[in-house]
C-alpha cells in the first residue's frame, strides 16, 4: 500500500502532466485555426489546376509525344511511394494510420512484384518504416513547414521528384497524406500524381460536361510543359497543407483526452489519498485508545 507521501508526490506529478497537455491543446488549437484555413483554401485552386490539365491532355493528339509528368515512363514496374507524416509526435493515432496504409500499399505493390522506393517527410514516417522497409526508404525531408509552410518548400519536393523521373528512378509516383476533415477526423488518402490520371469519361475535365470546342494559345502541348510541374508543385502544397491542419487536429484531440484522463486520475488518486490517511488516523486513534484502556 502506498504512502500518504507517495500518493502526494504522485497527484502533484499529474497535476503537472495535466497543466503541460492543457497548454498542448491550446496551442494546437491556435495553429489549428490558421492551419484549417489554409488546406481549405488550396481546395478549389489544387482541384480545378487538375481539372483543366485533363481538360487540356484530352485534346491532345493520340500519336503525339507526351510529357513524362502526364503519361509517365511508359512502364509500370517500379513505383516511388511518398510518405507525408509529421516530425513530431504526441498526435493521436495521425502518424500510425498513414504509417499502417503506406505499409499496406507498400505490401501490395511487392505483391504484384513491383520494385517499390519511398521517400518520407517527417521523420515519423521513416521511422515507422525503417524496420520493415528500410532498405527501401531512399531519402527523408525533414522540418517541412517548422515554423510556417510556404509554396517553395513544395517546389523543392516537387523538383527532386522531377530530377528522378528524369533520371529513370521510378515509373509511377503516389502520395499518401492525410485529408483533413475535421479536429475529430482526417482521412488518409493516395493521390496518384505521375503519370497524371486521365479519366475515360468523356468531357471528365469539364464541370457543366458541354461539348464546347475550345482553341488554345499557345498550343496544349506548350500549356502542359509549363503547367504540369507547378501541378506537382501545388498537389504536393495542398497535400502538406492538408496535413498540417489533420496534424494539429489529431494533437489538440489527443491533448484533450490526456487532459481529461489526468483529470479522472486525480480524482481517483485524491479519493485513494483521503481514504488512506483516514485509515491511518483511524489507526492511530485505536493504538491511543487502547493503550489508554491497558493503563
Amino acid at each position: 500500500m502506498p504512502s500518504l507521501k507517495d500518493l502526494r508526490v504522485r497527484i502533484a506529478s499529474v497535476r503537472s502532466t495535466q497543466k503541460i497537455t492543457s497548454a498542448m491543446k491550446m496551442v494546437a488549437a491556435a495553429k489549428l485555426r490558421r492551419a484549417q484555413e489554409q488546406a481549405e483554401a488550396a481546395r478549389p485552386y489544387a482541384d480545378r489546376m487538375t481539372r483543366m490539365l485533363v481538360s487540356l491532355a484530352g485534346n491532345l493528339p493520340e500519336e503525339g509525344i507526351r510529357p513524362p509528368l502526364l503519361a509517365g515512363t511508359g512502364g509500370n514496374a517500379t513505383h516511388l511511394v511518398v510518405l507525408g507524416t509529421a516530425d513530431r509526435g504526441l498526435c493521436g493515432g495521425f502518424n500510425a494510420s498513414l504509417a499502417r496504409d503506406a505499409r499496406l500499399f507498400v505490401r501490395g505493390l511487392q505483391a504484384e512484384g513491383k520494385t517499390v522506393k519511398i521517400l518520407c517527410i517527417g521523420r515519423k514516417g521513416r521511422d515507422a518504416l525503417k524496420r520493415e522497409f528500410g532498405g527501401l526508404i531512399i531519402e527523408t525531408i525533414e522540418d517541412v513547414g517548422r515554423r510556417r509552410l510556404g509554396f517553395e518548400e513544395a517546389e523543392e519536393i516537387a523538383r527532386r521528384i522531377i530530377a528522378m523521373l528524369d533520371e529513370g528512378a521510378f515509373d509511377v509516383c503516389t502520395f499518401i497524406y492525410s485529408r483533413f476533415k475535421s479536429a475529430m477526423s482526417q482521412e488518409v488518402t493516395r493521390q496518384q500524381l505521375i503519370p497524371l490520371p486521365i479519366p475515360e469519361v468523356p468531357d471528365a475535365g469539364r464541370e457543366d460536361g458541354a461539348n464546347g470546342v475550345y482553341e488554345y494559345e499557345p498550343e496544349e502541348e506548350e500549356i502542359l510543359a509549363r503547367l504540369l510541374p507547378q501541378n506537382l508543385a501545388i498537389q504536393f502544397f495542398r497535400g502538406l497543407l492538408e496535413n498540417a491542419a489533420s496534424e494539429q487536429g489529431a494533437r489538440m484531440t489527443a491533448m484533450d483526452s490526456a487532459t481529461r484522463n489526468a483529470g479522472d486520475m486525480i480524482d481517483r488518486l485524491t479519493l485513494n489519498y483521503n481514504r488512506t490517511r483516514q485509515a491511518y488516523i483511524t489507526k492511530e486513534l485505536i493504538e491511543i485508545i487502547s493503550g489508554a484502556e491497558a493503563l
